[in-house]
């Protein structure tokens, strides 16, 4: 952890007992020196990111400072740490300052959930959530920013091109990336597809100039979303329920298939090798 240098707020304990002017007598609450940053990634606004910094401090509280770039003057953004990974909407655990447009920063200091269960520094930066950072208050549904926290934390990631196959115009990346919790997180963005349409995806065994003889679906992914071109899945193991890492899928043999539709898996509108097939 980098040590963080700042100023401590000392409170005389005179305040606490009687008027003496023993500069002796003092508790200090402030930082203890621990602290870890995590990412805000762009989501409504890609002009709009940041970061999320978690400062411990001795009274055994936690201090959340948002700082981001690209908000507009005047804007009074919420933001909360939510239960899960980020791919299922989960629910508020611990609501965080309110970001001011015109400097892009909040800060609050907590050492509980919204539901009254205490909550370390510690446990936070282990935490099974994701930062989400709102519109406003009225438009909570449109993210200005968003950000993985504690064991969903990204540490390695690995791209790998998606082709155009048997529809023009669309192409694309698929990326694996790991967890610190050892699950890995895949996302496919696709440029190229159309609103209303959702096209189902899956990992293949073998290569796309060989593949195996059917059923070859080793890994199902969810499927993109027409419109935003995006699909995320958390995966953890192969559809046979064998164990999958992420150093297992940087070797896999296997590729990436993404087809039209439910109703027409054999038109393909992207494609393309993963692991060890990979170029």
């Amino acid at each position: 952890m980098k040590k963080l240098f700042t100023y401590l707020m000392v409170i005389p304990l005179a305040f606490l007992t009687n008027c003496s002017d023993d500069d002796d007598n003092t508790i200090v609450i402030g930082p203890t020196g621990e602290t870890k940053t995590y990412q805000l990634g762009s989501v409504a606004d890609p002009s709009i990111s940041g970061t999320a910094t978690f400062i411990e401090n001795s009274d055994a509280s936690t201090t959340i400072e948002l700082q981001l770039t690209g908000t507009p003057d005047g804007g009074m953004h919420p933001a909360h740490i939510h239960f899960g990974d980020a791919i299922d909407a989960g629910e508020i655990a611990l609501t965080l300052g309110t970001v001011d447009g015109t400097t892009g920063s909040s800060s609050i200091t907590k050492s509980t959930l919204d539901d009254g269960t205490s909550i370390s520094y510690d446990e936070l930066i282990n935490f099974d959530g994701y930062i989400n950072v709102h519109l406003s208050s009225d438009d909570l549904g449109t993210l200005v920013a968003q950000g993985l926290i504690g064991e969903n934390e990204l540490i390695n990631s690995m791209s790998y091109p998606l082709n155009t196959v048997d529809i023009d115009g669309i192409s694309g990346m698929v990326t694996f990336s790991e967890r610190v919790n050892g699950e890995i997180l895949s996302v496919i963005d696709l440029d190229g597809t159309t609103e209303g349409g959702l096209h189902p995806a899956h990992i293949h065994s073998g290569s796309a100039e060989n593949p195996d003889m059917s059923p070859n679906i080793i890994v199902d992914l969810s499927p993109v979303v027409g419109e935003t071109g995006l699909s995320y899945t958390n995966i953890t193991m192969l559809n046979d329920n064998t164990p999958l890492s992420y150093s297992d899928i940087l070797t896999i043999d296997g590729y990436v298939n993404v087809h039209l539709s439910a109703d027409d898996l054999a038109t393909l509108a992207a494609q393309g090798n993963v692991g060890a097939n990979a170029n």
